[in-house]
């Protein structure tokens, strides 16, 4: 058993991907949601790059999670996407991701991930790191046969797509590591667990 903490880590996040990664490296997580309104976090950060805007809400999510839950580790993690100067958020629907594709078509994007932990109600632990992906040009037919495979899942995430799904057809080149792309920087995180005493050294 590598997990020594008494008890699961508590993930709060919404993602499947998350959970996934955290459970395959073999830690016990209880699953929960942040209730927070992101929108409102970031007005209060004021101005801030991509990767910080991240970090601060990775770090919110944490915390309030960790207010209520005593004694627990409760990480929190975000992801931003940004193309240049211009920002990205979840697609509201079908059109607003096939317009951010089209947008992103044949040029090179920057995925910034953050991670935070956070225990009886105090951030310990904070992270970001930053993945290039450059996707090819992308044909109208190809724009409708993605979006039609790909159904709801292209409102689910920041940029459109899943690349461990359907979104690998999207690119011609990743620079940057598997699991931040995926939304989660798991080894700093699992480096930070370790020096808590949460897992096997």
């Amino acid at each position: 058993m590598l997990w020594l903490a008494p008890q699961p880590l508590v993930v709060a996040s919404r993602s499947a991907a998350r959970r996934a990664m955290l459970e395959a490296s073999g830690i016990p997580i209880e699953p929960t949601e942040a209730d927070i309104d992101e929108r409102q976090v970031e007005v209060r950060a004021g101005p801030v790059s991509p990767a910080q805007a991240a970090l601060v809400l990775a770090r919110e999510k944490a915390r309030v999670v960790a207010v209520q839950r005593s004694g627990c580790y409760v990480v929190g993690a975000d992801q931003t996407l940004a193309l240049g100067d211009r920002r990205f958020n979840k697609p509201a629907d079908r059109d607003a991701a096939r317009e951010q594709l089209k947008a992103m078509s044949g040029r090179t994007h920057a995925l910034h991930s953050a991670v935070a932990v956070a225990k009886d109600g105090r951030v310990i632990f904070g992270h970001v790191e930053t993945a290039q992906l450059t996707m090819r040009r992308l044909t109208d037919r190809f724009l409708d046969a993605y979006l039609d495979s790909a159904g709801d899942a292209v409102t689910a995430s920041v940029g459109a797509y899943q690349l461990e799904r359907l979104g690998i057809h999207l690119f011609e080149r990743i620079d940057g590591d598997h699991f931040t792309i995926l939304g989660l920087p798991l080894l700093p995180l699992l480096g930070f667990l370790r020096r808590e005493g949460c897992l096997v050294g």
